[in-house]
């Protein structure tokens, strides 16, 4: 229990053993003035009623106070709850679009390296063209040196001082 629980309990008991201890002085007759009238009644249990009555309102009183206390907490609870929620989907729906944009750049990325695999090959294939055409070129120009000294020396063709190498090479 809390402090204040076992203060009232305690409070209570003693208010309870002193009205026993003078339950004879608070039960005699005694006239009372009422404003307009007087009457005879005992004062001490008049006002042990009006205590008591004033304990049962404060009791009331402190009652609704905790029960619009709870149901505001409550109402609060739920409020949180909700936003808590609603929290929740924004940040499900951030990581929804945060995947469709990585999606997206894998996809860009992908597609930039066929094109970029595309070019290159093509590249490669003109290298490769181009290397053979130069290889031939290079091919029938040897063929040609060798063709001309193979007449050198079986004596077909006498070399002439004029004749130079740009005469043999064949243009390409």
């Amino acid at each position: 229990m809390r402090n204040r629980t076992i203060l009232m309990i305690i409070f209570f008991i003693l208010v309870a053993a002193f009205v026993a201890l003078n339950w004879g002085e608070l039960s005699r007759q005694t006239t009372l003035n009422l404003g307009m009238s007087e009457v005879q009644g005992p004062l001490g249990l008049v006002m042990l009623g009006i205590l008591g009555l004033a304990v049962i309102l404060f009791l009331v009183y402190a009652v609704t106070l905790q029960t619009a206390s709870l149901l505001e907490s409550r109402n609060h609870t739920k409020e949180l709850n909700a936003q808590r929620e609603l929290a929740n989907k924004a940040e499900i729906s951030r990581f929804t679009e945060l995947r469709g944009v990585i999606d997206q750049i894998e996809a860009d990325s992908k597609t930039r390296q066929n094109e970029l695999k595309q070019w290159f090959e093509q590249r490669m294939a003109t290298l490769q063209q181009e290397v053979s055409a130069k290889v031939d070129s290079s091919g029938n120009t040897l063929a040609a040196y060798m063709g001309e000294l193979e007449d050198r020396f079986e004596g077909r063709v006498r070399p002439t001082a004029t004749r130079t190498v740009e005469d043999v090479t064949p243009r390409v």
